[in-house]
């Protein structure tokens, strides 16, 4: 991981977590430029996501690695370090590590670690600036906390499969680990204020976060529509609570996205599908009304919509300044051109060969996201760390 650069250069990491939200701020961390060691346990051969595939990545010999496509999603620009922590000498070696560290980040069981020694409790006083993030189903407090906490878990208990589905079907889940994700994304934030908290005070704290809690925080307008209504919203597919037409609609050979915002874009979308006298119709003519008569106006607007082709929709309506867009596929995701120019998908070269990833969405100006170290093979970096004097350096 040499050159490592990037506004966090410097800040030091230990990773005690797995799965998908504390790895997911760890690599975020990373590639920002801090230096990452992620401890994986010897008795299950590392992190769980290392067995959920396929896919894996192959060497050339055509051997299965342990580097799975999910564990490469959110291990990068880490190093791998195989410690087991139930045993003294483990225990031992966690807090030399701790000693260097800026920030710890784990995700067992509130009070999981407290037999070891290694929660924040016990580490706080002897490591008094320790950044300590817990990230847990529940959370530390409440009557669910020693339940244990996972993605799906957190979806159903949170509200947001409530809200996802067709309406008439059963409550969905978010195709992707969504709650885990965006629990890693606060854990991010949350350590980054209490960084800076502790460059301005020298003083560390524990920040105690919930897959639950974070789930709900996410709700955004729908669970502040309830809130301030008292109504309970129900499932409406792809259809938008506040909005229409805001929906997906099919077209002679797909689907397209309309986002229908405001008046003004209604009235020029309805000139598109020879329909003109819809914007004047008082059920229509404003977004209020068409919330009312949501499902009169789907009635009209879906044949019209499908009269036509895909490309056809696309073009006309961003012609006329009309929100829209396709409906894509993975495969056509990753071909396009803007993806290329974002650079959205990056090649690292990792052990067995050479990766395919996600790359980052940040683009900072003066202190750009680098990509340093591929996602490791399990317990790669162990030696190597624990024979430094300084673990944390490159």
């Amino acid at each position: 991981m040499a050159g490592s650069e990037g506004p966090l250069k410097g800040v030091k990491v230990l990773d005690l977590s797995r799965i998908l939200a504390g790895p997911t701020c760890t690599q975020l961390l990373g590639d920002l430029g801090a230096n990452v060691i992620k401890i994986e346990n010897p008795a299950s051969g590392g992190d769980d996501t290392r067995q959920w595939g396929p896919p894996y990545v192959e060497d050339a010999q055509g051997s299965r690695s342990d580097l799975s496509a999910y564990f490469m999603s959110a291990n990068r620009n880490k190093k791998s370090v195989a410690i087991d922590i139930t045993t003294p000498e483990g225990q031992a070696e966690i807090k030399r590590l701790a000693s260097h560290a800026d920030i710890l980040i784990e995700n067992f069981k509130p009070g999981g670690l407290a037999k070891y020694g290694l929660d924040y409790a016990t580490l706080s006083p002897e490591f008094p600036s320790l950044v300590y993030c817990s990230i847990s189903g529940y959370g530390q407090t409440g009557p669910n906390a020693s339940k244990p906490g996972y993605d799906l878990m957190a979806q159903g208990y949170g509200g947001i499969m409530s809200l996802t589905g067709d309406p008439e079907g059963a409550p969905m889940k978010v195709g992707v680990g969504i709650a885990d994700v965006m629990c890693g994304m606060y854990a991010c934030v949350g350590i980054l204020a209490a960084l800076r908290h502790r460059d301005q005070t020298g003083e560390g704290q524990q920040i105690d976060l919930a897959l639950v809690d974070s789930q709900v925080a996410w709700l955004i307008n729908e669970g502040v529509n309830y809130l301030t209504s008292g109504n309970v919203p129900q499932r409406r597919g792809n259809g938008h609570p506040n909005i229409v037409p805001y929906d997906v609609y099919e077209t002679s050979d797909g689907h397209v996205i309309l986002a229908v915002g405001n008046d003004g874009q209604f009235r020029r979308f309805c000139d598109f599908i020879g329909r003109p006298e819809l914007a004047d119709d008082p059920r229509f003519a404003t977004n209020p009304a068409r919330l009312e008569s949501r499902d009169a106006l789907n009635a009209v607007l879906r044949p019209a919509v499908q009269a036509y082709d895909t490309a056809t929709v696309i073009a006309e309506l961003e012609d006329r300044k009309v929100p829209v867009g396709p409906v894509r596929t993975l495969d056509q995701v990753f071909a396009s051109d803007q993806v290329a120019a974002r650079q959205m998908q990056i090649a690292m070269q990792a052990a067995p060969g050479s990766v395919q990833l996600i790359g980052n969405p940040l683009k900072l100006s003066r202190t750009p996201v680098t990509y340093r170290a591929a996602p490791p093979e399990f317990g790669a970096d162990t030696q190597a760390v624990l024979n430094a004097k300084n673990p944390f350096e490159d």
